[in-house]
């Protein structure tokens, strides 16, 4: 399973990235593992503010709906809306194309209250 050690991750299977003052989240590889053929992606709307463990969208595949969770509280300022016509990206490149939105966090410090990759490991292996 590819853990990236330059992330934080949700023990709800969501990464997030220090992008300047924005953070971008996706889901990991165990969770697009996990789902199978990702075939739609519900995307959070630009502008909405949510809560950290808040639901963001759903990821709907071949055979489940699972809910997408916000790692950090704050406000949706981009979505990548490539996923709308493509939303196997998030099994091809869930940590670069397959990215689903970037949140301005109101604690730019909660990042740091998420897994590192190390803990994140144990996670998926317990």
């Amino acid at each position: 399973m590819n853990v990236p050690e330059d992330l934080r991750y949700s023990t709800d299977h969501e990464w997030a990235r220090s992008v300047g003052d924005r953070v971008r989240v996706g889901i990991t590889d165990y969770a697009q593992d996990a789902l199978g053929d990702v075939v739609f992606v519900e995307l959070p709307s630009p502008g909405a503010t949510v809560e950290a463990g808040g639901m963001l969208g759903e990821v709907e595949s071949t055979k489940s709906v699972s809910e997408i969770y916000a790692p950090v509280a704050g406000e949706v300022v981009a979505v990548n809306s490539a996923l709308a016509d493509a939303p196997e990206k998030l099994n091809a490149d869930p940590y670069g194309d397959g990215w689903i939105c970037e949140i301005v966090p109101t604690d730019p410090a909660s990042l740091d209250g998420l897994l590192d990759s190390g803990a994140y490991r144990q996670l998926i292996d317990s």
